[in-house]
């Protein structure tokens, strides 16, 4: 009896029934227990914009009372006086001098009188409206049209309509730069379709979406910088060619996209593709990549230069996570970050030349060889390591000695025979020294110092390998180990100070 709500929850766990009351369907679930009746007087319709405004930054009565005298804060038995907090108050309250507003969670739902905002509020240029009550873009449409420079807007985690045609596009957007729609069950279509009205945008975010079909951009998102479209189920890596004529984007994230493969078929082996031209940074963590070839194909992408790819199957094929790291590396040539870590030149270095070492004997069986003319290695060499003609260029083709195969890891076999010189002191001999492949620069040094009497901070040392006569390496990172700079039994240690 009386007058019901009927109410779906974002969270399904809460509700109790499909939406059906004694055989009667008064409203749909898309969970059959997903929905609840509640009374009116239970639900909270929310404000308007400026309401949550004025209740947010203190301009309501009831809350000046609070506020207004609110200096102290006790922590325990402390009691803390924040210095200047009245000042800020004051000018928070000056809502015409803001220009950052966020009313995250304050049920703002509409966006109140005509040309309220903009009298009020004239120099606001980023709003966060993220988690509120807001179920159209109407509603985002009516409060972007009253903030004349508007930059930044955050509207994720309101569950929104979008509109299906474009007769809704409003010049509200003009300047807007960043937009923020994650949690808000947009479609790539809508995004299309309200992108109309974006001319300017650079940061686009759209993670936890209903996202599972791409299509092309035509004429939208052209001044596109970042995209992020993690956390929606794409599933194909060939989706992504209809985004990869983007002309200046620079960032993607596909995190937890579900995407298994990466593939650019118009560029051939050591080839760069014309997709993604500008593409600097690639965030695909938390996938289902399990060939090594994805890996080869980034090596295409002319411009980028860092990479997250965590938590992928193909990173389960090599147990070591040097090694891991090393292969990626000397995978892709540009690269200058992986996983948030710097990559240094003696890094990307020790990279090449151990990845040109470990798979040279499989080089040589497929038809590789020292005399140029001889070197034929096979299609599906090349396929599996494009980057080896290149490196074979940087550093020469591997000398026989340096293919041996990987032999069991023995205390012996981890032992460098090393000698050890100080061309600044011609009279001293050079020493022979046996020391683990896996003793740092740093302990190096000390044992350095007790052999030679100097202080260790003051050494500097360096490598002459000796495969590669005339070329030193510095030893320059205290923290690696030997093995890390690629040295082998018979290489000479250059020690200066």
């Amino acid at each position: 009896s009386g007058i019901w709500l009927g109410v779906e929850w974002d969270d399904p766990q809460r509700g109790k029934h499909d939406g059906s009351y004694e055989g009667t369907q008064y409203f749909k679930c898309r969970h059959p227990k997903g929905g609840s009746f509640i009374r009116p007087n239970k639900a909270n319709f929310g404000v308007d914009f400026l309401t949550a405004v004025k209740d947010r930054y203190g301009l309501n009565d009831k809350q000046d009372v609070q506020h207004g005298i609110g200096t102290t804060v006790v922590f325990g038995t402390k009691t803390v006086e924040l210095i200047g907090m009245d000042s800020v108050a004051e000018q928070q309250r000056q809502l015409n001098k803001l220009v950052d507003i966020s009313v995250r969670e304050c049920a703002v739902s509409h966006a109140g009188q005509e040309e309220e905002i903009s009298r009020t509020c004239a120099n606001m240029r980023h709003i966060n409206l993220s988690k509120n009550l807001i179920s159209s873009w109407e509603t985002v449409t009516a409060i972007a049209s009253q903030v004349q420079n508007l930059e930044t807007l955050n509207i994720s985690e309101n569950k929104m309509r979008f509109p299906a045609t474009s007769t809704f596009i409003s010049s509200a957007f003009s300047k807007l730069k960043i937009l923020a729609l994650n949690q808000t069950e947009i479609t790539w279509t809508e995004v299309l379709l309200c992108a109309q009205g974006w001319p300017v945008l650079e940061e686009l975010y759209l993670s936890s979406n209903n996202i599972t079909v791409l299509e092309r951009p035509d004429n939208v998102l052209q001044t596109l910088k970042l995209l992020d479209l993690s956390d929606n189920q794409l599933l194909d890596g060939n989706q992504l060619h209809l985004i990869a004529q983007l002309p200046r984007l620079e960032q993607l994230i596909l995190r937890n996209t579900g995407i298994s493969s990466i593939h650019f078929p118009d560029a051939g082996f050591g080839c760069k593709t014309k997709m993604f031209p500008l593409l600097k940074r690639l965030a695909i963590n938390n996938n289902k990549i399990s060939q090594w070839s994805s890996i080869n194909e980034l090596d295409k992408l002319p411009s980028l230069r860092a990479l997250q790819c965590n938590n992928n199957p193909f990173m389960d094929t090599e147990k070591n996570p040097e090694t891991l790291i090393q292969l990626i590396i000397a995978k892709i040539s540009q690269l200058e970050v992986l996983n948030n870590c710097e990559i240094l030149p003696a890094e990307r270095r020790g990279a090449e030349l151990d990845y040109r070492k470990i798979f040279g004997k499989d080089w040589l069986e497929a038809g590789g060889h020292w005399n140029p003319e001889k070197n034929k290695p096979s299609e599906e060499f090349l396929a599996a390591h494009p980057r080896y003609p290149a490196l074979c260029l940087k550093y020469g083709a591997p000398e026989e000695g340096e293919l041996k195969g990987r032999q069991p890891l023995t205390l012996k076999n981890q032992l460098l025979t090393l000698t050890i010189k100080c061309p600044e002191k011609p009279e001293q001999k050079p020493v022979e020294k046996k020391l683990p492949e896996s003793m740092t620069i740093q302990k190096v040094k000390g044992l350095l110092y007790r052999l030679l009497k100097i202080p260790g901070s003051e050494l500097k040392l360096s490598y002459e390998s000796s495969k590669l006569e005339g070329k030193e390496v510095e030893l320059d990172n205290d923290l690696k180990p030997l093995q890390f700079y690629s040295i082998e039994s018979g290489d000479c240690v250059l020690v200066r100070w």
